[in-house]
């Protein structure tokens, strides 16, 4: 399998080299940057594979990169790292709101980072390598583009089909009806809001099965989730 693609946003030199070296001695392809605008044109360039962000750099700051990434269907998928030396919860909220997977105030352990990546990798990597990925009874194999429940084939529509595989590729995290749009059918799609309810109660009913419950989850006021269990 190819080095995972790691695009780091860091504008202070000390702590970046560290970070780079000690990704690049974990196997890691490791892409570094201080400057938001820059960040936003290499991530563009060669998308990576998880983004990590720091909140204060030069020229766009991290959160507006983090806001800007989301809304590309290129890098909407990518996950998403904040560090940060702001400790107030509604900053780390407001990081969380805007679209990052994780949030690490510094001073942080580089450990403790690299342990956060690893776990994120573990993850998505079967989704980047074209591998089978398994989430709770459902498998979904997408170079087949097969969808089973605890062995049983499903039959979805192409529309059903990239809602779960997207669901699938970051289970358990809650997505907005606006992030599905712009993951699911695209940035620049005229598709109304509502259009996303409609798909969803399809998926529900395209991969329900007697004796299972319902794996996708809704979240008052803030979107859904596909449950991992």
């Amino acid at each position: 399998m190819s080095a995972a693609k790691l695009l780091l946003v860091e504008d202070d030199p000390a702590l970046s080299e560290l970070l780079e070296y000690r990704f690049q001695n974990e196997g890691y392809n490791v892409r570094c940057t201080g400057d938001g605008d820059e960040a936003l044109v290499l991530a563009s360039e060669d998308v990576p594979d998880l983004i990590i962000l720091d909140w204060m750099i030069e020229g766009t700051s991290g959160i507006e990169v983090c806001r800007r990434l989301r809304r590309d269907k290129a890098t909407a998928h990518v996950p998403i790292i904040m560090l940060t030396a702001r400790e107030a919860e509604d900053d780390r909220v407001r990081g969380l709101e805007t679209g990052a997977d994780d949030y690490l105030t510094k001073p942080f352990s580089p450990r403790e980072l690299l342990a956060r990546v690893a776990a994120v990798m573990r993850r998505i990597r079967p989704a980047l390598a074209g591998e089978t990925i398994e989430v709770g009874d459902i498998r979904l194999d997408p170079v087949a583009h097969k969808v089973q429940r605890r062995g049983r084939p499903l039959q979805l529509g192409p529309t059903e089909y990239r809602l779960l595989k997207f669901f699938m590729e970051s289970p358990g995290r809650v997505f907005s009806r606006g992030q599905l749009l712009d993951g699911v059918w695209g940035t620049g799609s005229d598709i109304e809001l509502r259009t996303v309810d409609v798909h969803i109660r399809r998926l529900r009913k395209a991969i329900g099965i007697e004796g299972a419950k319902d794996p996708i989850r809704t979240v008052r006021s803030a979107g859904y989730a596909l449950e991992t269990s």
